[in-house]
């Protein structure tokens, strides 16, 4: 299954994005019409909710579109639970121009089946030369200090100080995931309070640098460690802003009180509201069934006119902040096996 991390869009990084193309042939760059960009857009929203987004990836994918092409590579892999012809085809032609992420997917998920029986055609390239290209291509980009090719530099090869690089760097993601390194005990400390310091230092540094699921990790930490209320009231709604769902359900639950850690006021109009966005995130399982759960407690205590005042401020809350609603599933899984 995706888990439900966050990671930044692929190649989102400029200067790593031009050095790209530097590297591969500029015509393979596609150019979207105004349709595609939008089935674009939409599909990519929809696989970040779970949700079928095969449909709309396809259209800017089969247009060439590079960073489509990877993520309907990873829907057709999700929804087959295995690395099917299809997949492969389209991940083979975002790494082709480039995307690295896709060649390291394609280089940790088994070099086919044409390798198995020894027949495959001219050109084709294995496991081994996808892995052995991301590393050529991240390897040149870690050289020249870029913060992603660093962490993709560490993805590929594991070397712990490209990632503490990149985050030294101000990658988000890398700053993150180091943060979560410490916290799972890697690396050494002479002391258990320094690791402390350094988790707390770096989802800090990730969330300034906008990183969702670190505001939530970084706000929970000064809960725990008796900070300033108003620091961890401030990332909570920072997250929820940018449509994390943990983020959104955090803030929704407490201005409805029905939960309290963080000392919201109560406000059962901004707290219905909120919690209203994430039925949008109808895939079943715990997250739509705790949603419905707390919008029916939330409604036992509200009259039927500020329900309305809460529809009202879910329109309002929107169209402030209009990146939709998702889970933000990381771009490569180390959960993943499949």
């Amino acid at each position: 299954m995706r888990a439900w991390i966050f990671n930044a869009l692929p190649l989102k990084n400029p200067t790593l994005f031009l050095s790209l193309c530097l590297l591969y042939s500029a015509d393979s760059l596609a150019a979207l019409t105004s349709a595609q960009q939008v089935a674009k857009e939409r599909g990519i929203m929809l696989y970040n909710q779970y949700k079928p987004a095969e449909i709309e990836l396809r259209v800017a994918a089969e247009a060439g579109d590079s960073e489509a092409q990877f993520y309907l590579g990873e829907e057709l892999r999700h929804k087959h639970r295995h690395m099917t012809a299809e997949a492969r085809n389209f991940l083979e032609a975002s790494a082709n121009q480039g995307n690295l992420y896709a060649m390291i997917r394609l280089g940790n998920s088994g070099s086919g089946l044409c390798n198995i029986l020894g027949n495959c055609p001219r050109g084709f390239k294995s496991q081994e030369d996808w892995l052995r290209e991301a590393w050529r291509t991240s390897k040149i980009l870690a050289e020249k200090g870029d913060p992603e090719g660093l962490y993709i530099f560490y993805r590929v090869t594991g070397d712990f100080d490209s990632l503490i690089k990149s985050a030294e760097a101000g990658f988000a993601f890398a700053q993150y995931w180091l943060a979560q390194r410490y916290r799972n005990g890697d690396s050494f400390f002479w002391l258990p309070w320094q690791r402390n310091q350094q988790i707390e230092h770096w989802f800090k540094a990730a969330a300034e640098n906008g990183n969702p699921q670190a505001m939530v990790e970084y706000a929970v930490i000064v809960y725990e460690n008796g900070g300033d209320m108003a620091v961890a009231r401030h990332w909570i709604e920072e997250s929820a802003k940018t449509g994390f769902q943990i983020g959104v359900a955090h803030l929704a639950t407490e201005h409805a009180h029905l939960r309290t850690y963080f000392g919201f006021p109560p406000d059962l109009v901004k707290g219905y509201g909120l919690m209203s966005l994430l039925l949008v995130l109808d895939v079943g399982g715990g997250t739509l069934d705790s949603t419905k759960h707390n919008l029916t407690e939330m409604i036992k205590m509200m009259p039927p006119e500020q329900i309305e005042q809460g529809k009202a401020f879910a329109l309002e809350w929107q169209a402030a902040n209009p990146r939709p609603v998702s889970f933000f599933p990381m771009m490569l899984d180390p959960l993943d096996s499949f």
